[in-house]
């Protein structure tokens, strides 16, 4: 029987040389797209903090839509989208983030978290960790208590996880690629 770790990387798949040479990209709409592997990865998301109170899940744009609409679901937590700026309709909260060639924004509704609500980040991938720490820091701004960053795959050696710990953020993830 595969280990969900076997489970999860061969259901990955690998892009050389995107989106520029050198690159190894990993692309988890493959994932998605099979059944057992996405329902292997969204439990293994959820299963630390099932049976905790936790009050929203905050997913970013696109993939953690995806994976932290699945896991807001079984958690029974409202589900909060953090996107780029411009794509919400209602008022926002805004905040800078670094990319790995400069600078974005990303956005939130005003309301979308009350102070002390226990919220978990989830997102497909943490590589730089400049989207992650972002989206951390707009929501403590908010006055969330943030419990948990999950990922599906890390990319230990860009270093973000380490900035979110350094930030005092739990990290849970479920595979690691060496390399960019």
């Amino acid at each position: 029987m595969d280990t969900l770790k076997d489970t999860l990387i061969s259901a990955i798949r690998t892009i050389p040389d995107y989106p520029k040479p050198g690159i190894l990209f990993r692309d988890i709409t493959t994932l998605l797209g099979n059944a057992s592997a996405f329902r292997r990865a969204v439990d293994q998301l959820v299963y630390p903090y099932a049976g905790t109170k936790i009050d929203k899940v905050a997913g970013m744009e696109a993939r953690g839509f995806i994976l932290g609409g699945a896991v807001a679901h079984q958690l029974s937590a409202g589900f909060i989208p953090i996107r780029k700026k411009g794509k919400l309709p209602h008022e926002t909260v805004r905040i800078a983030y670094s990319l790995e060639y400069g600078i974005d924004e990303m956005e939130m509704h005003k309301d979308a978290v009350q102070p002390g609500e226990k919220v978990i980040l989830v997102d497909d991938l943490i590589a730089t960790g400049g989207t992650a720490v972002g989206a951390v820091s707009l929501l403590r701004q908010m006055g969330a208590e943030i419990v948990a960053a999950c990922f599906v795959i890390d990319l230990p050696d860009l270093g973000g996880r380490k900035k979110l710990e350094e930030m005092g953020v739990k990290v849970r993830t479920l595979v690691e690629f060496a390399g960019h």
